[in-house]
């Protein structure tokens, strides 16, 4: 693959996560704003919420091994696959860390819900539709790394899903520390 083509796809990437850096930005400013008003009431964070932030950190380190396993010329595949099953073990985190709030009576709209809930789900359930976007890729690549696609000279697909998996986890990893504190 040309390296102008590697160039162009990689500007691309950034531009699409600035993007999305800018929504949640905007989100987070309005919780700011939001809670500072009466009836913002706490909510513990889940402790699947947690797990999932182990998931996805560990699957971004192995995803950093991959990428150094296929630039000494080695098959990545089964650290790919395993960013891949963490990836979805975060999803499943998330979907019970909402069974969680739901079960302590907390909920996205009518009673039970608070700004501090709807919040909450909001900005949960945004991030996790990103998510689903670098699970997808992470598939496509898991299957190319199966196929032996990949090798030192072109790992491109790594390389752009990397990317955008570790810029998911440090996203999460800030709105999960925000949304520790702030709905608290």
């Amino acid at each position: 693959m040309s390296t102008s083509k590697n160039n162009t796809s990689k500007q691309l990437l950034w531009v699409g996560m600035a993007g999305i850096s800018m929504f949640f930005a905007g989100l987070t400013s309005a919780v700011i704003v939001r809670s500072a008003e009466h009836g913002w009431n706490s909510i513990d964070m889940p402790i699947w919420f947690w797990r999932s932030t182990i998931a996805i950190v560990l699957s971004s380190i192995l995803l950093i091994i991959a990428q150094n396993q296929v630039k000494k010329g080695n098959t990545p595949t089964v650290y790919i696959v395993g960013a891949l099953v963490l990836g979805l073990f975060f999803g499943y985190c998330q979907l019970m860390g909402w069974k969680q709030l739901t079960a302590e009576g907390m909920y996205f709209i009518g009673e039970g819900s608070n700004p501090a809930s709807s919040f909450l789900y909001v900005i949960t359930f945004a991030h996790l539709l990103h998510v689903i976007g670098g699970l997808i890729a992470l598939l496509v690549t898991s299957v190319k790394a199966v196929q032996s696609k990949y090798t030192k000279e072109n790992y491109l697909g790594i390389e752009l899903t990397s990317i955008y998996w570790h810029f998911l986890d440090l996203l999460w990893v800030y709105l999960f520390v925000f949304l520790l504190y702030s709905v608290k």
